[in-house]
């Protein structure tokens, strides 16, 4: 038992976001519920499920855990900011319906929150497991070498534009507790998308307040083929680029993020290079075309760029050959 078993102790919001995935909420609010720190509030968001979550809810009997279900769906960001504005605690935290936590995982970083009142977010490194639930140490590794965790030491970063923004250190989906008076969760546009918690690092670091990084695993962060990481056609794939444009149009604008600049342009390339090649995949080669444009207006010697504007004008039974030659991803 600890200090922060105690009702006393700040009150927590759990936000779980739910679509159809009954077989991993069970799961999710399980280590929720389980959590050693005990003042939580739990709110599960369902999106309008073909089958309500209330019978897995009531199999807790829980008094901690609420149902909020909306009579259509609202798409995924409107749902979680829903979750985020009817949050009663002095913190937030989000978790997946297809996440787990360590039972450690609040009582190892809400009182990092309470002790320094400058920090915005506390936030920790990752499993990665699959659909069975089962730890791929390989994976685990990788993600936490492309998000940069694996380089960052236990501590406080302030400011933490880099490990919030740039890097994308902060996991505010599944792995992080944030406070909740920081935040002003109408500025979050819907037209962010899948990438609403980098919008989220975006609002939380351009607050000036800092960053507590925790090194240890404690969370499980799932992937499965339903993911939207892992869900690779054209029209996801289109999605997800436009939110990303979306993000770093706003980050370009934003002054306090001057020294970015050139990063943020790299961005915007790269997603302007995945909504053209998706849009050539889904058929569309005009619309591939406007995109492959850009690119060549702003990198005059982008050689991808000017060969899939070359594609755009070969019928697609010549055009998957070159495609997959000149490394392509998917096919033409």
């Amino acid at each position: 038992m600890t200090e922060f078993d105690d009702y006393t102790q700040p009150l927590v919001s759990v936000i779980i976001p739910t679509y159809n995935r009954l077989e991993y909420l069970q799961e999710a609010i399980a280590s929720a519920v389980n959590q050693t720190y005990r003042h939580l509030d739990i709110l599960v968001c369902d999106n309008c499920s073909d089958l309500s979550p209330q019978a897995i809810i009531d199999s807790f009997q829980d008094s901690r855990i609420r149902l909020w279900r909306n009579t259509k769906n609202l798409g995924m960001v409107a749902n979680i900011k829903n979750g985020f504005k009817m949050a009663w605690g002095k913190y937030v935290a989000s978790l997946h319906d297809d996440d787990i936590w360590e039972e450690d995982f609040l009582v190892k970083l809400v009182p990092m929150l309470e002790a320094n009142p400058h920090l915005a977010v506390a936030f920790s490194d990752c499993y990665i497991i699959n659909s069975k639930g089962i730890i791929d140490h390989e994976l685990t590794a990788k993600n936490s070498q492309t998000f940069k965790r694996s380089e960052l030491k236990t501590g406080i970063y302030q400011p933490f534009y880099e490990q919030g923004i740039i890097n994308m250190s902060v996991a505010s989906a599944n792995a992080a507790v944030i406070r909740k008076e920081v935040v002003n969760w109408d500025e979050i546009p819907l037209e962010v998308g899948g990438c609403y918690d980098l919008y989220i690092n975006y609002l939380c670091s351009r607050s000036g307040l800092g960053a507590y990084y925790s090194s240890e695993k404690l969370t499980r962060y799932r992937q499965h083929p339903q993911s939207d990481t892992l869900t690779d056609n054209p029209i996801s794939n289109i999605r997800k680029a436009k939110n990303h444009l979306f993000c770093y149009e706003q980050f370009i604008a934003d002054p306090n993020l001057e020294k970015f600049q050139a990063y943020f342009q790299q961005r915007l390339l790269a997603a302007n290079f995945v909504l053209a090649q998706s849009f050539l995949q889904d058929g569309q080669p005009e619309t591939a075309r406007f995109y492959f444009s850009k690119i060549i207006q702003q990198k005059k010697n982008s050689l991808r760029a000017i060969l899939g504007l070359l594609l755009t004008f070969i019928p697609k039974s010549e055009r998957i050959p070159i495609w997959e030659i000149a490394g392509f991803k998917g096919q033409g």
